[in-house]
């Protein structure tokens, strides 16, 4: 995704959603806020530097060395980390990392190597996701035989292990929703070859305002949580099956 700080909107974005968020009673007690908000980091810190890691790894293998040269071909933190998008996610509980520049023109074949970069991010962000669901599961079915749930270690490590989870899935199916600036956009634009159209300027130049439209709207929300809800059954079916076949 685009950074959203190179956009003016995004400030307006984040005020307009803060207002809400403190009319709705998100920050009614502030204590519970900022447990929160704690618990969140974790899964944050990996989903993002995953997710961008994903992107400079891709383009660096692919002849472009724009990431490399950047330092972004890396999995700390630091080096994928937005101001903006890090107060977003304090104040409205949306945020986004800094975002990786490529430079197309040093891939061979341009059209195949930016849909594969457009795509690894959310690859990645899957297979996190579907890795800790297994380190859950496996824990709490096999390990603890169900005890993990009520056990002291889960009270610690189950909201760290579920917001990783749900992070990396919220960040996976929000990127792959077809509005510019996501990552789901650049796919069917790759895909399509849509730059040829002359639409596509246009839609890609209102696309942070049709973004902002839509979340406010609550379209994007209709559209996640079942897709949220599909994923997570889909992956609870395959590490069922997986942990009974082996065990």
């Amino acid at each position: 995704m685009r950074s959203f700080l190179r956009n003016p909107f995004s400030l307006i974005l984040i005020l307009i959603m803060a207002v809400r968020a403190t009319r709705g009673g998100s920050f009614s007690d502030p204590v519970a806020w900022l447990f929160d908000m704690i618990m969140l980091i974790p899964g944050l810190a990996i989903g993002i530097s995953v997710h961008e890691f994903a992107h400079a790894k891709a383009a660096d293998m692919l002849g472009d060395p724009t990431p490399r040269t950047e330092g972004r071909v890396t999995l700390n933190p630091v080096r994928h980390f937005d101001a903006i998008g890090f107060l977003a996610l304090l104040l409205i509980g949306f945020g986004w990392g800094k975002p990786v520049r490529i430079s197309p023109y040093n891939f061979k074949n341009i059209r195949r190597s930016s849909f594969i970069v457009s795509i690894a991010g959310v690859v990645m962000n899957f297979i996190i996701a579907f890795l800790f669901f297994g380190i859950y599961y496996g824990f709490n079915i096999y390990v603890f035989r169900g005890g993990f749930i009520n056990s002291q270690l889960s009270a610690a490590l189950t909201p760290i292990l579920m917001n990783i989870i749900w992070i990396n899935l919220a960040l996976m199916i929000f990127n792959l929703l077809p509005v510019p600036p996501l990552d789901g956009f650049n796919i069917l634009t790759e895909i399509f070859d849509l730059r040829r159209y002359q639409f596509w300027n246009t839609l890609y130049n209102y696309g942070f305002a049709i973004l902002i439209v839509l979340i406010m709207l609550g379209v994007t929300g209709r559209v996640m949580t079942p897709a949220l809800s599909f994923v997570v059954n889909f992956m609870d079916t395959v590490w069922r099956f997986l942990l009974q076949s082996l065990l």
